[in-house]
């Protein structure tokens, strides 16, 4: 397992914040998805000869899925809603480059016998029935073998806080499914309780986080705090805050990527300016594949060149 990735400390705001650097995990399986992965990578699946995932064309779990299969020698099949012509034609970013890892990825909406079915639904109702040799991983790593990584992600930050004699620690990562927070959380509540998570919803709303979250950890009391900002930004869209944050950040000496960093560090403002004392860690969650066709986006939109 790719572990103990460094921690940096910047200035943002005027206080010291630290960064786990997860996005140098490793050149080709890092950040986010390389911890929710982890289990896979570490065991053998005897039988199984194709990964399969599904999920966005243009998302990091499809380059690090890439990048699992390859590093176990398998086949990963990607099945995806639709691929934009500009996805296909592109030679950067996620899609491109888990094409160049051997990636076969998967448009249902030119499937035949698709009969209007999500794709979720085609993958249960067509393809994993006819098949053994499959090994399924939910969208995005939301399963219960993410515990597995995150959990050592959660052991990682409780020795070096130890280490740097850090008996309170705020650590805030932005969420998609809120995997990685709820499992993070779950073990410091259990093994350092003066570690606490602060998470916000990236992709749909508080109500929605919530809602995964009991998916894989019943027990309420283990969930992270959920950050919320007074303006809604929809996930996926361009905002020009977004973009200003992308700037202020390169100027601590470290790129975050433009999907969930801008807002995680937005709520990390906004925690900040509520008082908070503790030191707090955030954590780099990987991703900056993804910059390569948002940033050109930002700029066509914002006018806005390097």
């Amino acid at each position: 397992m790719f572990v103990n990735s460094p921690v940096e400390s910047i200035e943002f705001n005027g206080r010291h914040i630290f960064v786990k650097r997860d996005d140098l995990l490793s050149e080709t399986f890092s950040g986010n998805k390389a911890r929710k992965f982890a289990y896979f990578l570490e065991n053998e699946f005897p039988g199984k000869s194709v990964l399969i995932g599904h999920g966005s064309p243009v998302a990091n779990s499809l380059y690090s899925m890439s990048a699992l299969a390859k590093l176990k020698g398998v086949q990963l099949e990607f099945y995806v809603d639709h691929i934009a012509e500009q996805v296909i034609n592109s030679t950067v970013g996620n899609y491109a480059a888990a094409v160049v890892n051997g990636a076969n990825i998967i448009d249902i909406s030119k499937m035949a016998d698709r009969q209007e079915r999500s794709v979720i639904e085609y993958i249960e109702q067509k393809v994993l029935p006819e098949r053994d040799d499959c090994l399924f991983v939910p969208e995005g790593g939301r399963c219960e073998y993410a515990r597995y990584g995150v959990h050592h992600l959660a052991q990682e930050i409780i020795t070096w806080s130890q280490a740097h004699n850090l008996l309170q620690l705020s650590v805030f990562l932005p969420s998609g499914t809120g995997t990685t927070a709820v499992f993070l959380n779950e073990y410091f509540v259990q093994h350092a309780p003066g570690i606490q998570v602060f998470t916000c919803a990236c992709v749909g709303d508080r109500q929605y986080l919530k809602q995964q979250f009991n998916l894989l950890v019943s027990d309420a009391s283990m969930h992270p705090h959920i950050v919320e900002l007074d303006k809604k930004y929809h996930f996926g869209k361009l905002y020009r805050p977004f973009y200003d944050m992308y700037y202020k950040l390169l100027m601590t000496g470290i790129e975050f990527e433009l999907l969930y960093d801008p807002l995680g560090w937005m709520c990390v403002e906004k925690l900040l300016d509520s008082g908070l004392k503790q030191p707090m860690l955030y954590i780099h969650q990987g991703g900056l594949l993804g910059n390569a066709t948002m940033l050109p986006r930002y700029q066509r939109k914002y006018d806005r060149a390097l």
